[in-house]
């Protein structure tokens, strides 16, 4: 079958052709229709689909189903199971019955789902789809439709490449440099090869700043605000305005672009392109690039949003809050009953220390202290909520077993002592702690105001572990905890039942070995 094709340049279309010939539509060697009035619709972006009279089923059919699906071209689509021995499959055909105008002529007509048949036997028939539906070219097109549904970054920058080079443009490199908000990194290279599947990802330091390649390179000028830069790479090295260019030339590129990619707060991002074509880049390939770049920006100013969100969030509420929170537990009392052992783990002595080491240095003791703990305790499976002051709250849950918590917990009490005595001994002035630790149940989730919520535990556990704490301080231990987590220590010396501030019944309590206070 020959037919007259809509193209790119008449835009969305609809075409519907009557089959001349007879059709048959098989599963697994059995026909499920047989017809001679079949007939076919082509779609932009769309495979041929075979439309056909429900009278040419030749299988039990169910009545229409509450399936319904909308069409902007052809209106409401109603369903219908199909009915084989020994097996239903759910929804496998439907049918538009009230078509709208561009789709009259396949209005109660069937169509099949591609995943309810196996074989379409056209006979001598050769259906036509004429070109690949493309409205405006296929960069343009997967930007308006398809880029949406790449989940990251590395993702998106894999197809944007391979999208530039099916539309003509003769880019053999292309990176992204997108500045981050996170206490560590700058932001992320992306960097993609034309006939290379892996993305090459980097996430510099802020020292990148004062690096020398950074400096004198197309990504600072350009971040800085000072334009674009396009460099012809057929000139000698001497005439090159950065180094990069050289380096570039002597894998064989030709031609090399740096633009601004702007987010919408006012950031400059960069995004390079080189061409190793013998006449570089077109007019035409660069203005097409330029047309699209605020899109593109759109596309990394989400995935940048979504890392900058998730970054934030762990930073100041931990990764399993972090997380949470990111997936929609953004409202005040969301949160799940959990049980865990709660540690509170606090620096001694810092009113003294502060007076004795002066602001400045003993805020740097305070983060070292904070840094040791904060590791400790991720090393050990658990999650620091918060800190309070000069102490660090901080939650193990329980997996299956129900003991793991209290596990893990007494692991990275003895650690943390362990390793501050280290850093002692290593010449960084001495933290002496106190640490109790309770377990039981908690709720793990959203308090506060309306306006000001904050991710933590609530619960008896949390309260006892504080006050074990304390009570640590009186009776010279450095860690007490409570009976459950007694029962998973084989080193715990009794202290009996001890009444704490607030807690109704005296708590057992046990002091986990390790080097005494100094009281």
């Amino acid at each position: 079958m020959e037919g007259s094709r809509f193209n790119a340049a008449s835009g969305y279309g609809i075409d519907i052709e009557s089959i001349d010939g007879r059709v048959r539509i098989l599963r697994d060697g059995k026909v499920l229709a047989d017809s001679t009035r079949a007939k076919v619709m082509y779609e932009t972006r769309l495979q041929p689909q075979i439309y056909l009279p429900l009278d040419d089923i030749l299988v039990p059919v169910s009545a229409q189903t509450d399936l319904k699906t909308f069409c902007p071209f052809k209106g409401t689509a109603r369903y219908r199971d199909l009915l084989l021995d020994g097996e239903t499959i759910p929804n496998a055909i439907w049918s538009y019955d009230d078509a709208l105008p561009e789709s009259r002529e396949i209005g109660g007509h069937i169509a099949f789902l591609a995943s309810s048949y196996s074989e379409v036997d056209l006979g001598d028939v050769t259906l036509d789809p004429g070109t690949d539906g493309n409205i405006s070219g296929p960069l343009v097109d997967w930007l308006m439709r398809g880029a949406a549904f790449e989940t990251t970054p590395e993702d998106f920058m894999r197809a944007l490449g391979k999208k530039m080079v099916q539309s003509g443009i003769a880019v053999s490199r292309m990176s992204a440099m997108i500045w981050s908000l996170h206490p560590m990194i700058a932001g992320k290279n992306y960097i993609w090869k034309r006939g290379e599947e892996e993305i090459a990802t980097f996430a510099p330091s802020y020292e990148l700043y004062d690096h020398p390649s950074f400096v004198n390179s197309p990504l600072s000028h350009v971040s800085k605000g000072l334009g674009g830069v396009r460099q012809k790479l057929d000139v000698d090295d001497e005439d090159m305005h950065f180094p990069v260019m050289k380096d570039l030339k002597n894998e064989g590129a030709t031609d090399y672009v740096a633009m601004p990619l702007f987010f919408s707060n006012g950031q400059v991002n960069v995004l390079t392109i080189t061409s190793d074509h013998p006449n570089g880049f077109t007019t035409a390939n660069l203005g097409l690039i330029f047309e699209v770049s605020t899109v593109i920006s759109r596309f990394f100013e989400v995935f940048t949003q979504k890392e900058n969100a998730q970054s934030l969030l762990e930073t100041y509420v931990g990764r399993r809050s972090g997380a949470r929170v990111l997936g929609g537990e953004i409202r005040r009392g969301d949160g799940d009953e959990i049980d865990a052992a709660i540690m509170f783990c606090d620096l001694r002595g810092s009113t003294r220390l502060e007076e004795e080491l002066g602001r400045t240095v003993y805020i740097d003791l305070l983060n070292s202290f904070f840094e040791t703990v904060s590791g400790v305790v991720h090393e050990n499976g658990g999650e620091v909520l918060k800190f309070i002051g000069d102490a660090v709250l901080a939650v193990f849950p329980d997996n299956d077993s129900g003991i793991e918590g209290s596990l893990n917990a007494i692991a990275a009490c003895k650690s943390i002592i362990a390793k501050l005595e280290a850093r002692a001994e290593e010449g960084e002035h001495h933290c002496d702690v106190s640490i109790g630790v309770s377990h039981g149940s908690v709720t793990y989730g959203n308090v506060g105001s309306q306006e000001r919520l904050d991710f933590t535990v609530i619960g008896q556990p949390a309260n006892v572990a504080a006050r074990l704490g304390d009570y640590g301080k009186t009776v010279g231990h450095r860690i007490v905890v409570s009976q459950d987590l007694a029962d998973q220590c084989d080193d715990c010396i009794p202290l009996g039942p001890v009444s704490l501030h607030n807690v109704s019944e005296p708590v057992e309590s046990y002091a986990i070995s390790a080097s005494p206070l100094k009281l």
